[in-house]
């Protein structure tokens, strides 16, 4: 006879008067609310030794016992791929994500996402499948390189979520940018809001541009080509797409770019981008430079996530990660910064 898992979970205080399924959907996040509430109509869940009823608030202290008489129905579906993974503790997943993969499973992208891989990760890791999700808590662009925290449980996500809020996170990228920038250092601070040509996600600092907000960015060169420029930016504020947005403004935009270019151009702008683009910046290419397809892989830019640095969401020690450039970054750039003008 197979034995069906059991847990007990402490009521955390910060979730005092929460309703038991949604207590319980928190710690068990491949769960949804209707499977939840159909376990506790079941009389597999116990508060304090006592069946909880699913009109029940929990309170600090408390605890909640469960029997999981029903298997996980809101599982990403696991794949396994090989992770990069630069930190990896009890709570916290630190990737070096390459480009060009997506983050995690949105319109008809249902596979071959980080999420698909980590979740398989996160399965050899418990006796039972799908007890562990991966908590998204940031962003990052499809076509873009480097590091991404993941939480493993709700906690650690809770905590590592108001850092990104609260702008408690320093994030340090390499990018390569088109044409010779003549500072050596400096900030941008053009406000950015959504392109008026574009009905999806793309955005603008252009004067155009629709709900602006501020928006800062603070760049240093680390090196200079005949007809490039390799710069370390760090997002003060957490616009979407604000860096690739910014340099474009600047006259620079990242090279290999595939919607910003010079003068608030959106290149490919008429194309007919699937709604279902998101955060990720996910749909056709527009037009890449011929320089940058001749060294770089197809489907990225030249843009790398290289540090973060923040407080674990746990033991709240100062942390400070950092993700190896990927070799066609590199390659591009030894090229690019040799290249005869001529």
């Amino acid at each position: 006879m197979i034995s069906l898992p059991r847990f007990e979970f402490i009521v955390e205080s910060y979730l005092k008067g929460v309703r038991i399924d949604s207590f319980l959907i928190k710690h068990l996040r491949n769960y949804s609310p209707w499977r939840m509430q159909r376990m506790i109509h079941a009389g597999a869940v116990f508060i304090d030794n006592r069946e909880a009823l699913l009109v029940d608030r929990v309170n600090p202290g408390q605890r909640v016992n469960i029997k999981l008489i029903e298997p996980p129905d809101k599982l990403i579906a696991p794949e396994e791929v090989e992770l990069s993974i630069v930190h990896e503790d009890p709570w916290l997943l630190a990737i070096n994500k390459p480009a060009p993969m997506t983050v995690h499973p949105v319109g008809t992208i249902q596979s071959e996402t980080l999420c698909n891989a980590v979740q398989h990760h996160l399965d050899q890791q418990t006796t039972y499948k799908g007890l562990l999700r991966p908590g998204i808590v940031h962003r990052l662009d499809r076509m873009t390189s480097g590091l991404i925290l993941l939480s493993k449980e709700h906690l650690s996500h809770r905590e590592l979520s108001l850092q990104f809020q609260r702008s408690k996170v320093d994030k340090t990228y390499l990018a390569i940018l088109e044409g010779v920038m003549k500072r050596d250092e400096g900030v941008i601070d053009f406000p950015i809001g959504t392109h008026p040509e574009c009905e999806t996600i793309l955005m603008s600092a252009g004067d155009h541009a629709r709900d602006a907000k501020a928006a800062l960015t603070q760049f240093r060169v680390i090196d200079r080509g005949p007809r490039h420029t390799l710069v370390r930016a760090k997002p003060v504020t957490g616009r979407l797409h604000q860096i690739r947005v910014h340099f474009a403004a600047c006259g620079h935009p990242v090279g290999g770019d595939e919607f910003y270019g010079v003068d608030d151009e959106l290149k490919g702008a008429r194309l007919a981008i699937s709604s279902h683009t998101n955060d990720e910046g996910a749909g056709e290419n527009g037009p890449i430079s011929k320089e940058f397809s001749r060294f770089m892989q197809p489907g990225r830019h030249a843009l790398h996530c290289v540090e973060m640095q923040f407080r674990h969401p746990i033991t709240r020690c100062p942390m400070t990660l950092n993700a190896k450039c990927p070799i066609d970054f590199q390659m591009t750039w030894n090229q690019l910064r040799c290249d005869d003008p001529r």
